[in-house]
């Protein structure tokens, strides 16, 4: 039983590349085509197609989302926390194609979208806040803080990371199991949960890293407001 589809070899003519690679770019590839197909005729009127329907449902959700979350209004983050959420939950409802494994199930890729969440962070709060005011966070209420404070940045990251791996890979060696001892009933059953257990995944992936944006951003907000408040008096 292979644990993750790196090591999964799938030969392409005279390449030979693991799983993670070839259904990462197999999802991407797909997100682009179903993109390009919903939004090449978009219309103002109430008669939309059930694709702009979907996406519309989908994008105000996420919207909605932010908003809730950061108390700001969601134009800044959508598309950094849209693309998370809806490539990490592209690759999970795929795993009902015969022969898929999602690349969520890789270490790497969740590595990889951890790591993007990690630069985001202090991309926004800089943006937001200017780099002064974002790096002095680090160093209150005093500069001994700031170990703690990094390493809190990197474990918060690791967690995101080992988080997704774990439950997509832990959800898919039940499946394999369950299908060598009951091949009928519980795989049926296991891959349904499967899917929702991978579509709140992704929910929690994004809402982590909302979360992680919002708090690097609301300082800002905070010191802004007690600054306007005593320039005022």
């Amino acid at each position: 039983m292979n644990l993750t589809p790196d090591q999964i070899p799938i030969p392409l003519g005279p390449l030979t590349l693991n799983a993670t690679l070839v259904f990462t770019w197999f999802v991407m590839g797909l997100l682009t085509l179903v993109s390009w197909w919903v939004t090449r005729k978009l219309s103002a009127s109430t008669q939309i197609s059930p694709g702009q329907n979907l996406l519309e449902v989908v994008v105000l959700g996420i919207r909605q989302q932010i908003r809730d979350i950061s108390h700001q209004e969601p134009e800044p983050y959508l598309p950094f926390v849209g693309t998370l959420f809806i490539f990490i939950a592209a690759s999970n409802l795929l795993s009902i194609l015969p022969g898929y494994q999602p690349p969520t199930g890789s270490l790497s890729t969740t590595a990889a979208l951890a790591i993007c969440v990690f630069m985001a962070v202090p991309l926004f709060g800089i943006r937001r806040q200017g780099w002064r005011s974002y790096l002095k966070q680090y160093v209150e209420p005093t500069p001994i803080m700031l170990p703690f404070n990094l390493i809190s940045d990197v474990s918060r990251i690791i967690s995101l990371a080992v988080r997704l791996f774990g439950n997509v890979m832990s959800g898919t060696m039940i499946v394999a199991i369950l299908l060598s001892i009951a091949p009928l009933l519980f795989p049926v059953v296991m891959q349904m949960l499967g899917l929702l257990t991978g579509l709140i995944q992704a929910y929690i992936f994004a809402v982590l890293a909302m979360v992680f944006i919002a708090a690097a951003t609301e300082v800002q907000t905070a010191e802004g407001a007690g600054e306007r408040g005593r320039d005022g008096a």
